[in-house]
Order: structure tokens, then sequence, then C-alpha cells
């Protein structure tokens, strides 16, 4: 039985397939488009899923998308007739996208793949962030706990899992949103929303949490996980534009400008700033206070998702959770839950936000709907499309790239270890791309951790992104308990997936200087030799000749860009930087 999961029509479009429960194939629509967060219908994702399943359109027995579009629909309605006249933006544009693609997506569908009516299901948003965690999971029993921005009406869940079926326990409505409340401190921070929020969770270790009094009068929080926002704070619920009202800015202050460089007095101006002036000072003592506010929404969020978790404890008396929505994205939360919580063990599927809900209902439909028992824990993320050698090779022949055909994994490791202990920043893309929002070692930019310098020369010469951002490292998993205090048991998977902040073993940070964050902290990358054979060997090499097993890990793509897929992207995207030498399957290319 084939099945075919799709999430569209908001942000990070998705298609998955599952063939008799396992899964075949998983990518977001970007990776396609190179449309960053590409909301729009997955048609080339589905396609890359078909040709992965080596199936026809006409062989998929079920379609099911992630959401209920009438029941989005009349939310939409309902807050805006709720605010009118204030809300008529959002009204209009609610029609104009709605009465578009939006509301017709079963039709969409029947014209891309012909598949008949009764064939296409539709789950519920929250049911299939739910799902997505929960039956891809290790567990038999588990509680759940979704949070995002908002779905139909729902904007977080506490749930129960068992066997083949989910039951919703408790949920949060809409305007009511630790989502939405995230997104409008990231928007006064200066980044975009859907896209930047992983960034003030980046920034808040460079602040102190001075104002939680003040966060804590736009949120009103219960002991048992319940929240209200004070709706006069914020914009969203009647304008498509501005998240926060001027009253958010009374009580915060003016915005910050995105364009601003962001260092403070305990990072010390970059290298990059040859003349150290009275302005960089003052911009350094500015950029304090949005840090602070950082460190504040932060701490708000993590005490809120806390007494959510504990919440589901009291509900559920189980012993293990699943998390899933964008919210589980907030890697440092997870460091907390995984630490402070009352559970015993924790998994979060890596597309937690809503590309993941194309997993979800595919995993919905085959289980819950048709009773199918489940199979597949998704252990690895190692499901979109991969170059072939012999793809590579003509792409490089056919442009005149000058590049080295390496047959052996051990000399081309040891080839790659080389450049690194030179110094050298390499491009690495090789097999199947990661699904989920984070690369985890097969389209990766690699460097050598233990360089001071590393960070700026990556962050400034090769991501042109913001010199505060802090980089991922990859360890074997054997060795990863001596470099970090995990607060992960090893039946846990979200070190994986990197979607967890763990300490850096105080011994240790002079080791990796590179990825220890401004507050000792890594959000860490275990390697399983199994889940992916080819990076662990690298990574061991680099060990055997540094006694350090760890690697700079960080996405491969410049700012404002999806991660790269075809040879042609990663090529470009080497060209285009600062990257010393670019490895694509077997290939090695160097620059001159």
């Amino acid at each position: 039985m084939n099945i075919l999961g799709i999430s569209c029509y908001f942000h990070d479009a998705a298609a998955v397939l599952l063939r008799d429960g396992l899964l075949v194939a998983a990518a977001e629509e970007e990776r396609f488009t190179r449309r960053k967060h590409d909301p729009s219908f997955p048609e080339q994702a589905i396609a890359f899923c078909l040709r992965q399943a080596q199936i026809a359109p006409e062989e998929v027995d079920y379609v099911v998308f992630f959401e209920k579009p009438l029941l989005k629909l009349e939310r939409l309605l309902s807050s805006s007739l709720q605010y009118f006249p204030r809300s008529l933006p959002v009204f209009r544009e609610a029609m104009i996208t709605w009465l578009g693609d939006k509301l017709w997506v079963k039709a969409r569908i029947h014209s891309t793949l012909g598949i008949e009516a009764n064939r296409i299901l539709f789950s519920g948003h929250h049911l299939s962030h739910a799902a997505s965690a929960f039956l891809c999971s290790p567990f038999e029993r588990a509680a759940i706990v979704t949070v995002d921005g908002v779905g139909e009406w729902a904007t977080a869940t506490i749930g129960r899992g068992e066997g083949l079926d989910i039951e919703i326990l408790e949920e949060i409505r809409y305007p009511h949103s630790l989502g939405l409340l995230y997104s409008a401190f990231t928007a006064f921070l200066g980044f975009e929303v859907n896209d930047g929020e992983y960034k003030v969770m980046g920034m808040a270790p460079f602040g102190r949490p001075r104002y939680v009094d003040r966060v804590r009068k736009v949120v009103h929080t219960s002991s048992d996980g319940s929240f209200e926002l004070d709706l006069d704070y914020f914009e969203f619920q009647r304008s498509i534009r501005r998240t926060y009202s001027s009253k958010f800015e009374s009580l915060f202050g003016l915005p910050r400008d995105a364009e601003t460089p962001f260092f403070t007095k305990t990072t010390g101006v970059p290298a990059y700033f040859e003349v150290r002036t009275a302005d960089l000072d003052s911009l350094s003592e500015r950029n304090q206070h949005y840090a602070d506010i950082a460190a504040s929404i932060q701490v708000v969020v993590e005490e809120i998702l806390l007494a959510m978790v504990r919440r589901a404890k009291e509900k559920t008396a189980l012993e293990a959770l699943c998390l899933a929505g964008g919210v589980a994205l907030n890697a440092a939360a997870n460091g907390r839950i995984a630490r402070e919580g009352p559970f015993r063990d924790l998994y979060i599927q890596p597309a937690a936000g809503d590309s993941g809900g194309a997993l979800g209902a595919a995993l919905w439909a085959q289980h819950t709907i048709l009773r199918q028992p489940r199979s597949f824990v998704m252990d690895h993320v190692y499901w979109g499309e991969e170059q072939s050698d012999a793809v590579v090779a003509t792409w490089l022949r056919a442009n005149g790239v000058a590049a080295r055909e390496v047959d052996s994994q051990e000399v081309l490791t040891a080839t790659v270890v080389d450049h690194l202990l030179r110094g050298h920043v390499v491009g690495w893309s090789r097999g199947r791309f990661e699904w989920g929002p984070r690369a985890l070692g097969n389209r990766s930019i690699l460097a050598d951790p233990r360089r001071t310098d590393m960070k700026d020369i990556v962050n400034t010469k090769i991501k042109f992104r913001e010199p505060f951002r802090p980089f991922a490292p990859s360890v074997l998993a054997e060795s990863s308990h001596e470099f970090f205090a995990e607060p992960c048991s090893p039946s846990m998977m979200p070190t994986r997936f990197m979607l967890c902040v763990a300490p850096v073993r105080e011994e240790k940070r002079e080791a990796i200087p590179a990825v220890t964050h401004v507050d000792n902290s890594a959000r860490l990358q275990t390697v399983d030799r199994s889940a992916n054979p080819s990076y662990h060997a690298l990574i061991q090499t680099f060990a055997s000749a540094t006694g350090v097993p760890v690697l700079l890990n960080t996405s491969f793509n410049l700012r404002g860009e999806p991660i790269v897929n075809h040879i042609a992207e990663a090529f470009s995207t080497f060209q285009r930087s600062g990257i010393d030498v670019l490895v694509a399957g077997r290939f090695i290319v160097e620059k001159e």
C-alpha cells in the first residue's frame, strides 16, 4: 500500500511517501524550487517521492492532507469578524488566498495525481503533528505535546498515544499561542517570522533575563501550563504585516533594526571592525538591551513548556514524551525539558514544524484509520534525494569543472581531514539530503572546531550571516559523553537530530572553542555509525589525527537560500563563498 502525505499553503511545504507503513521518501518543496520556506503545493517534492518509490501516480492508494482547510477558513473568518473593521486587511488577504488555491486542495490533488476523491483524506493540523512524533517513535505508549503558531483553531495540545491511536486530551486555542508570542519577539528583534526564531534562541545567551516581568505582562501563565496572551500587545490577529502593537513597543522600546550588526560588551567588537569607535561602543550597549529581551522571552517560553509537559505527565502518568510543532525545534527548551522534565524518555521528530505534518498525516491514515500495525521508527533523517556519482560526474564534465575522483572511502576521508587540519573549510554533499531544517552530515559545511577563529571565518566569509550565530558540533555518539553533559539518555534521539542544547564539559571547552556558545553550551549532533557510516568515518579519522571526535557543522547554504540539493547548487555555493574544498559524492573540487 502506498500513502502520500502532503503539507502546504503556509510555509515549509513538503511531501512524504509510505509503502506498507515504511517511509520511502520525504522532502520539503524548497529543496527543489530553491525558494526558502516555499509554501506552495509541493509538486516537485511529490514527483521526487514517486521517483524514489519507482511508482506512477495511479499506484498511490491514498493521499492525505495535513489539516482541514474548511475548518481553518472558519477560524480565519471568525477571527476577522471579531476584530472588524481593523482586521479588514486580514479578511481581504484570507479571501484572496483561500478562494484561490487553499480551499480547493482536493481538486489540486486530483488534477495532479488523478486520484479519486474518496482516496483523498484530511487530518487535523495538530493531530498531524502528534502523529508525526508518536507514530514513528520507539514508544508503544507516550504522552504527546504539540505547540506551534496555529493550526485550524488549536495552538497547543496535550495528548496520549497508545498503539495505533492518539487521543487529544486538552488544547489551547487561537489567538492564545506560544508560537505567535515567540514570533512577535522574533519580529521585534529584527528577524523574519517563521525563519528567524532560532536566531532569537542563539541571541538569548548573550543577554540576561532582566525583562521577564515585562514578558509576563504580555502572557499570563498558570501552573497547569495553560496561558493567555494580553491581546492589547499584539497585532497579528488584525494585521498581515505587523505582529506586535505600539503598546508592546512602549513596554520594550523601539524594535531592533534588522541590518544592525549584533555584538555586546561581553562578546567584544568583532575582529572585522578594524577601527574601534565610540559609535561601536554605543551600539554594543543598545545590542545588550535586545539580547536581554531575547534571554527573557526564551526563559518564559521554557517555563511555559516545562509546565505543559508536567501537565502532560499528570494527565497520562506515562514515562515517555513525544514533542511536535514548530516550537519543538527550540533546542534550548528541549534541553531543559530533558534535564528538568518528569519524563524518562523523549522523542522529537526531526521535521517537527509544518513540513513534518505531511509525515504525520500519512502515518495517521496508515495506522489510525486503516489500522495497519506499526513497524517504522524514524532513527535517522536521510530521506531526501541523492545525486548519484554518475550524475555528478556528468555535470562536472559538462561545466568544465576540474575534479579529483576518489574510489576509496579511506582516501576520501584522509584527504578531507588533511584539508581540515590545514584550516580549510569543506562543503560536504554526499548521499540523500536530510529531512527537516538541520544539515546532519549529508549537506553540511565542515570545519575544525579547535580553531578559535573558525566561527568568525565561517560566519562572515562563507555563510554571510550574523556573527553572533553559533555552530553545531557533530560528535561521535560513542564519545559524546566525554565532551558534553548530555541531557538525553541513550534511548532518546533528539541529539541525533540536533534538537537538544547541552552544556560543554568545562575541561573540554578550550578544545572546541568554535562550537562552544557564549553560555558554554552547544546544540550537538551525535553521529551514529549505523545511521551515517560515511560521516562517522570522517569524524573518526579526524579524531585519530587530533584526539577530538568533533567537527564544526553548519548547513550547506548561503544566507537566505535553502540547503543545497543538486551538484549545481553545491558548486554555486562553493564558488560564491569562502569554502575551500567541495566534496560531492566521490569527487573532490579544490579552489585554485
